[in-house]
């Protein structure tokens, strides 16, 4: 199954909701930053994020378990400050306070949103930033048909017990940033969609990759209005 979703996934332009104008607009929300920051991009994927804060002048890292992905980044950051880490992001192998800025767009979900705060703040730098994308309620009073979809999977919270959580946690939350509508359908699902589409469905493991695919996509048609993916600034204190 594993596979199967990897290879269902592989190439696509985006592995989650995204876009580059959101990525660079987190970015400046993220200033003020050192002149050449150093970024880890945690659960980087092929690098769509990484390259594009690595041409906007940062010394980037990017890690994932998936080696096709790192190989893809390698091969698109030639002439980039760009190195890739094969680890889990549930233990970066990295010392306290090596960065100034961790990044993770869709792949906070990997370890949850609270365990990847405490996990991760060990790595910045004082007064460094963490800039991470969530799946979120975008209503207090969501419908049983996507609490049924959800809370199995991924139990979503509002962007008010998110921020409060991060606050716990010892960030301070510099900026809230709800994702437009197209960074779900025009950047993500779109392509997934097709592919889903041109998959050999006769190997079982595939069928079922793609039924998930399916299904995800249906309820963002038919509840799209009930959560939202949303992007955080955080950051530590002195």
């Amino acid at each position: 199954m594993t596979e199967a979703f990897f290879a269902l996934f592989h190439g696509l332009p985006r592995q989650g909701p995204g876009s580059d104008a959101t990525t660079l607009r987190l970015l400046e929300l993220a200033a003020p930053l050192p002149e050449r920051p150093r970024v880890l991009d945690l659960g980087c994927g092929p690098g769509r994020s990484a390259l594009l804060l690595a041409k906007a002048g940062a010394r980037v890292t990017g890690l994932d378990t998936h080696q096709p992905f790192l190989d893809d980044l390698a091969r698109a950051a030639d002439g980039l400050d760009v190195e890739t880490v094969n680890a889990s992001m549930a233990e970066p192998p990295f010392p306290d306070g090596a960065f100034d800025l961790l990044w993770a767009e869709s792949s906070v979900f990997v370890l949850g949103f609270d365990s990847a705060l405490r996990t991760w703040k060990r790595l910045l730098k004082p007064g460094g930033t963490l800039v991470l994308t969530e799946c979120e309620w975008s209503t207090g009073s969501p419908s049983a048909a996507a609490r049924e979809f959800w809370d199995p999977q991924y139990p979503l919270r509002t962007t008010e017990q998110n921020t409060a959580a991060a606050e716990a946690a010892g960030y301070r939350v510099d900026a809230v940033l709800p994702q437009p509508d197209s960074d779900w359908f025009d950047e993500f699902y779109d392509h997934l969609e097709a592919r889903a589409d041109a998959a050999d469905t006769s190997d079982p493991a595939m069928a079922q990759a793609v039924a998930a695919a399916r299904a995800e996509i249906a309820m963002r048609r038919e509840h799209g209005g009930e959560y939202q993916y949303t992007g955080y600034v955080l950051r530590t204190y002195q």
